[in-house]
């Protein structure tokens, strides 16, 4: 097995843990249900203040409004992350003007090496509307646990590391609560369909 298929199976894995974690979590609190806003699944997201790409502090207040996604990744991550913003940023595209009127945001679990100046050059290379924030460890230690994300620091055998994570999307309504996991797994014309259900 090489290192890039065990990193793969490591990443699917842990997104795998995560969607069952996620899904178990919002069947349990809303008995099966899931509307276009779901106020009694108060169990994922929460409040924060972190720093974004532009070295500004930004909370979970400035994004309340409008709908908006959240995902948990890391700059050096070798596929799943750069997957998952290119495909965000062509649902943003399909969305042509309504694109303002909903956010994404790639919260770091790696603020070690994902400075501010390190997320704006990553970021570059994805739809503007994606804003990215980094922290001290305690703070992406909250809020990572008020979103039930998991992370870990995952030592390479050629040195360095790199980091396992939760790869789900979070879809959070106009009020900051949370609705559904997010899925990918259909073309960025209906998945930009699906989000316009909650502008």
């Amino acid at each position: 097995m090489t290192l890039r298929t065990a990193r793969i199976l490591v990443a699917t894995g842990a997104f795998v843990a995560g969607l069952v974690l996620c899904t178990a979590v919002v069947l349990l609190v809303s008995g099966g249900s899931q509307g276009p806003t779901l106020p009694q699944v108060a169990a994922i997201g929460g409040p924060f203040s972190l720093t974004d790409q532009n070295g500004r502090t930004v909370t979970d207040q400035d994004f309340k409004g409008r709908p908006f996604l959240v995902f948990f990744g890391f700059t050096h991550c070798p596929d799943i992350c750069p997957t998952t913003m290119f495909e965000i940023s062509e649902i943003f595209k399909k969305l042509g003007p309504d694109g303002d009127r909903v956010r994404a945001v790639f919260i770091t679990v790696d603020p070690e090496r994902d400075t501010p100046a390190a997320l704006k050059d990553y970021l570059s290379s994805f739809d503007p509307r994606i804003v990215g924030v980094t922290g001290d460890e305690a703070a992406i230690t909250a809020v990572a646990k008020a979103y039930r994300a998991y992370y870990k620091r995952m030592p390479l055998a050629e040195g360095g590391y790199t980091m396992d994570h939760t790869a789900i999307i979070y879809l959070m309504d106009k009020q900051g609560r949370f609705v559904a996991p997010f899925k990918l797994d259909k073309s960025p014309q209906n998945a930009a369909k699906e989000l316009r259900k909650y502008m």
